[in-house]
């Protein structure tokens, strides 16, 4: 594994032992022609800035990498479901926003092998999730550069369009605060006021504390790593209070 938890740069004669990537290939189910396209799919920016002799980083794989996941999530829900335009909108949407390729990014042990700068390895929150799901796109693009677009499309078929199933079940393709104004607007009148009630930690690793009212009255609590995240979590919370 090449990312050290405790932010160590892996340089020198060292880092060649260290990128024998064959297990991780084995969790990706791909074997590479060209294995120097994932180890560049797995270096960030920042990691060039404490290695001079590390040319390439995954910014490239990342743009076209993200070009591939839009086209075989879209062309999956148009050739499988007859639905509208504007629901399958939504659940692409849904299948590929940040937080859920971020989340297959770290199931699948990519922050193990991650090269990025000492600072990098420190980030949390909202910039991890970034950054992992940056990654998984660049991934997508290495795979797509190596073997095509069929493996390309197996793969994330295998690591992403699993997920579609329990999006439209739990109905993670609606927006929350969206959903919750409509049902406030709809049944009390009034627009949803959302407040941060608290907010803790250093600067690269904030916990907000945000609650939704109506009027004077709290109809929901969430926290996140961003304004943003606390509010969706609020918003999530006041649904449910709202629909019991």
């Amino acid at each position: 594994m090449v990312f050290d938890p405790g932010g160590r740069s892996n340089t020198g004669p060292e880092r060649e032992q260290m990128r024998d990537l064959t297990e991780f290939m084995k969790v990706l189910g791909v074997t590479y022609n060209d294995q120097s396209l994932l180890d560049t799919a797995l270096t960030h920016r920042s990691y060039l800035n404490e290695n001079k002799d590390v040319k390439e980083h995954n910014e490239r794989l990342e743009f076209l990498g993200d070009a591939v996941l839009e086209l075989v999530v879209t062309e999956y829900l148009y050739k499988n479901y007859p639905n509208p335009e504007g629901e399958l909108t939504n659940w692409r949407s849904a299948l590929v926003k940040t937080e859920t390729i971020s989340d297959v990014s770290r199931d699948l042990g990519v922050e193990n092998y991650l090269l990025m700068s000492r600072g990098e390895a420190k980030s949390f929150g909202r910039s991890r999730q970034l950054l992992l799901a940056n990654a998984f796109e660049a991934i997508s693009g290495s795979i797509y550069l190596d073997q095509g677009y069929s493996a390309a499309s197996d793969f994330i078929t295998r690591n992403v369009l699993c997920k579609l199933d329990y999006i439209i079940k739990e109905r993670l393709y609606i927006d929350p605060k969206s959903e919750f104004q409509e049902l406030a607007q709809e049944k009390e009148g009034v627009t949803p006021r959302y407040e941060v009630i608290s907010e803790e930690g250093p600067d690269h690793n904030k916990k907000f504390l945000v609650g939704v009212f109506l009027g004077d009255t709290k109809w929901g609590e969430g926290t996140g790593s961003s304004k943003q995240s606390a509010q969706q979590a609020a918003a999530v919370a006041a649904v449910k209070k709202f629909k019991k």
